[in-house]
């Protein structure tokens, strides 16, 4: 099939997503976010996202069609995340896919969140080059993936040992004062400040580390940093320049994560890195990696911002590439995977 009608659903964290991507061209990709209900938390609250999903399934549902111009029986296949995820939240998702695609009597691919991320630049950047790096930084995941094809083979390179980036900007950002989640209020406040005011660390990257983790990351250590320097401004009585500590921190991320998927785009001797999930949204991150692939002769692919984040549009990218490369579709007892390996692109 070469343009098929692939609708796709979301439900692995805190955002409901219902996209629908025909072939390579997006359609409409319809969210709705429950994040106002968990930022009094500070966090992610697993029932809360549950409930709001189960809420939100059929109105996002119904507008992702409606806005789209088509019927549900035009559908040609359902794709769904099947993990990795919160669990709850992966059984709304999982379980209305089903009942779709048993409805339409149409196949069902339940799919990998991580695959997704890369796969949803088909949509606005066209076909990916085999290989291609991809370079995964979310509020769960921080991962270098070398990826030969999106619909079946993709190799961990390295993966966070503690903290995400994603997260780490959000515990950052509590330190300072700054709303939830963090990352989108560190990358406004850091742009008046002074990145190199204050040398925080960058984890994993002495000379030991990069033998025994050359591709993985680590940003506790930085998060703690970040915790004591302030605390130690405050009981000397001291303002704490929450421009300064904030783009100082953000650069310290953004430098070790460029840095390393840019070492290992050369080892493997790889052109093109891909930059996914949500903190591709920062705008230090892209600048940063775009600066560091021009001079290596690396090319850079970032989808647009509303793309980055969790998504309809990846899920239904995914799912219309594996129909078009005839992969088999899933069995109606998908199970919903909250640790589905990143290598598990298909479930």
């Amino acid at each position: 099939m070469n343009d098929p009608l692939v609708l796709g659903i979301e439900t692995s964290c805190d955002e409901t997503g219902v996209g629908l991507v025909r072939g390579r061209t997006l359609l409409f990709d319809a969210i709705a976010s429950s994040v106002e209900e968990h930022a009094r938390f500070g966090g992610v609250v697993p029932e809360v996202a549950s409930r709001a999903h189960l809420e939100a399934m059929v109105p996002t549902l119904e507008r992702a069609c409606r806005e789209a111009g088509v019927r549900l029986a035009d559908v040609d296949a359902v794709s769904v995340t099947a993990g990795p995820g919160l669990a709850g939240a992966l059984l709304v998702g999982v379980a209305s896919a089903k009942a779709l695609a048993l409805a339409l009597g149409v196949p069902l691919y339940g799919v990998n969140h991580l695959a997704a991320h890369v796969a949803v630049d088909v949509v606005e950047h066209g076909p990916l080059p085999e290989p291609t790096l991809g370079l995964l930084v979310s509020g769960g995941h921080s991962n270098l993936l070398l990826v030969p094809d999106v619909t079946h083979d993709i190799r961990s390179l390295g993966a966070t040992m503690d903290d995400a980036a994603g997260e780490a900007f959000d515990k950052v950002a509590r330190i300072l004062g700054l709303p939830f989640p963090g990352g989108p209020h560190i990358d406004r406040v850091a742009r008046e400040g002074d990145q190199v005011a204050i040398d925080f660390p960058r984890g994993l990257t002495s000379g030991r580390d990069l033998q025994r983790h050359r591709f993985d990351y680590s940003f506790s250590g930085l998060k703690t940093a970040v915790a004591r320097w302030v605390q130690a401004r405050e009981a000397a009585g001291e303002p704490v320049p929450v421009a300064d500590v904030a783009a100082s921190f953000q650069e310290a991320v953004v430098d070790v994560l460029t840095r390393k998927a840019l070492l290992a785009c050369r080892e493997h001797g790889v052109d093109d890195l891909l930059i996914g999930g949500g903190v591709a949204a920062n705008s230090r991150l892209r600048a940063l990696a775009q600066e560091r692939c021009d001079a290596a002769g690396v090319r850079l692919r970032v989808p647009r911002p509303g793309l980055c984040t969790d998504n309809g549009a990846m899920v239904a990218a995914l799912g219309a590439q594996m129909v078009m490369r005839g992969r088999p579709p899933s069995g109606l007892d998908l199970p919903a995977d909250s640790s589905q390996p990143v290598e598990q692109v298909r479930s």
